[in-house]
C-alpha cells in the first residue's frame, strides 16, 4: 500500500469504478470519492443513495495485497483481489437492474488492510466523528478458493462482529446461494469489519470457507 504499484492499482480499480457507473446506470445522484490516506494509495467509496433513508449500509473489501517476504512480488489474487472483484460486480449488477434502495448503500475498497486495517481504521473513526449512522457494514474478504476435498461453502465469521447482522447474513445465504454456511472464527481482528465494530457499529464478515480451510498461499508469490 505504501509502494507505486498500491498507488497505481488503486487508480485502476477507481478507474474501474467508474466506468462500471457510466456504463450501467443512468443515474446522476451517485457518488464516488477518494478517502485520502497519508500513504499514498487511497480507499475508494461509492455511494448509491437511499430513497428515505434512515442510515447507511456498507459492503466492502480491502485493495491491497501483501507477500511476508520483502520485496517479492504480492498478486494478492485471492487477499484480497477476489473480494475486491466480487463487490465490483455486486455494485454493477444493483446498477443494471435499476435497483432502488431504501437506504444508502456504499461500497468501500479500503486501502491499507494489511498494514493494520489502517484504510478502515480511518474511514470508520471519521464516520464516528460525523455521528454517521451505519445500519449494517459487511466485508468480503478471500472468496475465490475452495480447498481441494472440501465442499463449496460460505464461511461465516462468528468473532467481533455483531450477532444481529451475521443472523442477517445467514439468512441471505440461505435464501440466495445453493451452497451453505459455515460459522468459523478469526480467533483476531483479521479484517476491516473489526474496524466498524471497533468504533461501534454493527459489522460482519464472509469468507471463502471455515477459516481453516482458507486459502495458504495468501502474503506469497503462489497466490
Amino acid at each position: 500500500y505504501r509502494s507505486d504499484y498500491g498507488k497505481q492499482s488503486q487508480k485502476w480499480l477507481l478507474g474501474r469504478v467508474y466506468d462500471t457507473t457510466s456504463s450501467e446506470s443512468t443515474r446522476d445522484d451517485i457518488d464516488i470519492a477518494e478517502f485520502h490516506h497519508s500513504w499514498g494509495q487511497h480507499s475508494i467509496i461509492a455511494k448509491i443513495p437511499g430513497s428515505h433513508s434512515k442510515g447507511t449500509v456498507i459492503i466492502s473489501a480491502h485493495q491491497d495485497s501483501t507477500n511476508m517476504l520483502p520485496f517479492w512480488g504480492a498478486p494478492g489474487a485471492d487477499d484480497d483481489g477476489s473480494g475486491s472483484v466480487t463487490i465490483l460486480e455486486a455494485y454493477r449488477v444493483l446498477l443494471a437492474t435499476g435497483f432502488k434502495p431504501k437506504n444508502d448503500i456504499e461500497f468501500h475498497w479500503y486501502s491499507a488492510e494489511e498494514g493494520g486495517l489502517l484504510g478502515s481504521q480511518a474511514v470508520a473513526a471519521e464516520y464516528k466523528r460525523q455521528n454517521a449512522t451505519v445500519l449494517a457494514q459487511i466485508q468480503f474478504d478471500m472468496t475465490a478458493f475452495v480447498k481441494k476435498g472440501t465442499r463449496e461453502e460460505v464461511g461465516v465469521i462468528t468473532d467481533f462482529v455483531d450477532s444481529n447482522v451475521v443472523k442477517f447474513v445467514k439468512q441471505l445465504i440461505d435464501a440466495y446461494l445453493d451452497i451453505p454456511y459455515v460459522e468459523t472464527k478469526c480467533g483476531y481482528a483479521c479484517s476491516d469489519h473489526a474496524s466498524w465494530t471497533k468504533n461501534g457499529y454493527p459489522s460482519s464478515f464472509a469468507i471463502e470457507s471455515s477459516f481453516e480451510n482458507s486459502n495458504h498461499a495468501i502474503h506469497s508469490t503462489s497466490e
